[in-house]
């Protein structure tokens, strides 16, 4: 019998042994997941506990048109009731406690700002309809920046699409024309991120563990602690894998591959070297790189065909944030969040300030976002766009700051009294991560810098996850990671059953209109 080999077990790689066992007939225990962490998940992490502070590095986003993740996971039960498949939890979340923002941006006065308007000049406008008319290829190794004058990025739209998808000014022109089109649906209703959809609880529980039980229970296998260092290459024509090297334990070992096995292989890494401090402690300095990138550096090294993986790690300052997780004992800073937002706990949405160095964002999600997570107890999240910058109230740079001085920062955005926030301070554990790939996709690159699902003349090896090429699709989305492990598997093994096309409102008129009238709101 043939087997499937898949280095990493983030979301694309447990995706793809799902559709092996759903769609290409294998036996989940012919099936290995090589994983260098503890746990599977990937970038889907949550982990901590209500004492020493909850920590998810970030949060996953969902809308309608998540074709390929909602097809996936309509076949999963859902973790608090295996009736429920995770998909429809997440359908029956979003009826209960759908986001309908009211304060998405705070100005320099702590005001709510009115986004009736995205702010616009008429050469906005102009500059917005142009980048989504230029063709792809004309965008190659070009910044946002050098589509857009700078009264753009001073705009309502900016500030929410920024911090919505984590643009930054100098990111990929390609990239941001692909958002542009693949969500002009959701464009009537982003100031209120009303057609945004959320997991019920954090995503480590609503899609990892689910998930995680369904393949176990099939007798797949998560080797962990093993890191994937090369792959052996067959010689002569085509792309063939024959063997696999990693180390387990300290020892290095070697995978036969025969011509009928499968390798996927997630190259790159969003959150690799991710570091975390303490409500006392600032992350550290310099993190560890796992094998993540260096093994995608290895493969490419001499083979145009297998991507560049130098364009997507090699500048730090310009994909790196920091994210921060909260766990309250109080319940005083959600309620004080309920008055100022007009919005209950759970459906305001994001919150930005956009007078904040580092233009932080927050969010309160329904609680609670942990499955465990004990009554009494709440979690909120944020993130900041700079960390480099000095803060408005730390005046040093947030990648510097402990996660009590990062919650003081908020605060001082929000300015609650001084009771309120002393009282919020002492009940609430912080906990900070600074993650130096988190938007490397973002980078500005060429065409071919990704690599294809499936590489031209290859037998039996395919690439998964962000940083692989799918025509039209964006990345930094779950929908995103689980296309690629669905097209991986549908065309290695010649499957009729293909992923859906990926939605393109940007060809319906009637979209486009609202669209339109949406950019010229005054």
């Amino acid at each position: 019998m043939a087997k499937a080999y898949l280095v990493g077990s983030g979301i694309a790689a447990m995706a793809a042994a799902a559709f092996l066992i759903r769609d290409g007939g294998f036996d989940g225990a012919d099936i290995h997941l090589f994983e260098e962490q503890d746990r599977p998940g990937g970038s889907l992490d949550a982990g901590g506990t209500p004492e020493t502070g909850y920590t998810m590095r970030g949060g996953r986003m969902f809308e309608a048109e998540f074709r390929c993740t909602y097809d996936l996971l309509s076949d999963i039960p859902s973790l608090g009731d295996p009736s429920v498949s995770v998909t429809q939890d997440i359908l029956d979340a979003y009826e209960d406690f759908g986001w309908e923002d009211a304060a998405r941006l705070i100005d320099a006065d702590g005001k709510i700002t009115d986004v009736r308007s995205m702010g616009f000049s008429e050469h906005d406008r102009l500059e917005l309809v142009k980048c989504m008319a230029t063709p792809e290829g004309m965008l190659d190794g070009r910044r946002i920046t050098d589509c857009f004058g700078e009264h753009f990025f001073t705009t309502n739209f900016w500030y929410m699409w920024c911090t919505t998808f984590a643009f930054q000014p100098w990111h990929s022109a390609i990239e941001f024309r692909r958002y542009l089109k693949r969500f002009v649906h959701l464009f009537p209703a982003f100031a209120s991120m009303s057609g945004i959809q959320r997991t019920r609880y954090n995503q480590y529980d609503s899609i990892v563990r689910p998930l995680g039980t369904w393949l176990r229970e099939r007798g797949v296998t998560v080797h962990t602690g093993c890191r994937v260092t090369d792959l052996d290459l067959a010689p002569g024509h085509g792309t063939r894998v024959e063997g696999i090297r990693l180390t387990r334990d300290g020892r290095a070992e070697k995978v036969h591959v025969t011509p009928e096995d499968l390798v996927l292989v997630t190259n790159g890494s969003m959150t690799d070297a991710s570091t975390l401090g303490s409500h006392t402690t600032a992350p550290p300095p310099q993190p560890r790189r796992t094998d993540a990138w260096l093994l995608w550096h290895r493969l490419a090294r001499g083979r145009d065909d297998f991507g560049n993986p130098a364009a997507f790690d090699k500048n730090v300052r310009e994909s790196r944030w920091e994210s921060f997780t909260v766990t309250a004992e109080d319940p005083a800073f959600l309620e004080a969040l309920e008055k100022f937002s007009g919005r209950e706990t759970g459906k305001g949405g994001l919150m930005t300030f956009t007078a904040s160095n580092w233009l932080l964002s927050i969010v309160a999600n329904h609680q609670p976002v942990y499955h465990d997570q004990p009554e009494g107890v709440s979690v909120w999240w944020g993130y900041g766009l700079f960390p480099g910058r000095p803060g408005n109230h730390a005046g040093k740079p947030m990648t510097e700051c402990t996660g009590r001085e990062i919650l003081e920062e908020v605060l001082h955005h929000l300015r609650f009294d001084k009771e309120l926030a002393d009282r919020v301070l002492a009940t609430s554990t912080v906990v900070p991560c600074v993650m130096p790939y988190i938007t490397s996709q973002f980078l500005v690159r060429r065409r071919d810098d990704r690599p294809q699902v499936v590489p031209e003349g290859s037998v039996n090896l395919a690439f998964i996850g962000q940083f692989t090429e799918v025509p039209d699709d964006v990345v930094f989305t779950v929908e995103y990671s689980v296309r690629t492990a669905w097209t991986a598997v549908a065309e290695l093994l010649g499957l009729e059953r293909r992923p859906p096309e990926v939605y393109k409102g940007h060809h319906d008129p009637h979209v486009l209109v609202n669209a339109l009238e949406t950019m010229h709101r005054k």
